[in-house]
C-alpha cells in the first residue's frame, strides 16, 4: 500500500517550506500555496514525505494511504469503523464533537 500527501487548504498559510523540502512532488502557485502531485509516492520518497508533513508549521499536510482501487484511507474515516448507537458508522451524535478538547458549560448563578 502506498501513500500520498494531502493538504488542508484552510490551515495552509503559504509558508512554502513543503516545496523546499519535497520539490519532487510539491510546487507553489503564484500566491505561494502548495500544488501537490496526486500520484502515489514511490517508496524512495516516503521517508522524506513523512518529514515534510512533520515540518509543516501550520500542520496543513498529512499522509493518506492509497488503496489498490485508488481510494484513500484516512485516519478517522468511516472505513472499518464500528456502527454508533444509531446503527450508522461514524461518531455517535450524542458524544462530544471533539473528545480531545475540554467541554465548556455555562453555569447560571442562583440569583
Amino acid at each position: 500500500m502506498s501513500s500520498r500527501i494531502v493538504v488542508d487548504p484552510i490551515r495552509c498559510d503559504a509558508h512554502g517550506l513543503c516545496a523546499e523540502l519535497l520539490p519532487e512532488r510539491i510546487s507553489l502557485d503564484e500566491w505561494g500555496f502548495p500544488l501537490i502531485d496526486s500520484e502515489p509516492l514511490p517508496a524512495s520518497l516516503e521517508d522524506l514525505a513523512r518529514r515534510t508533513v512533520e515540518a509543516c508549521p501550520t500542520l496543513a499536510l498529512r499522509l493518506a494511504a492509497v488503496q489498490s482501487a485508488g481510494r484513500e484511507s484516512r485516519l478517522g474515516g468511516r472505513e472499518g469503523r464500528q456502527p454508533g448507537r444509531d446503527g450508522r458508522a461514524g461518531r455517535d451524535p450524542r458524544s462530544p464533537a471533539r473528545p480531545d478538547r475540554p467541554t465548556y458549560r455555562v453555569h447560571r448563578s442562583g440569583r
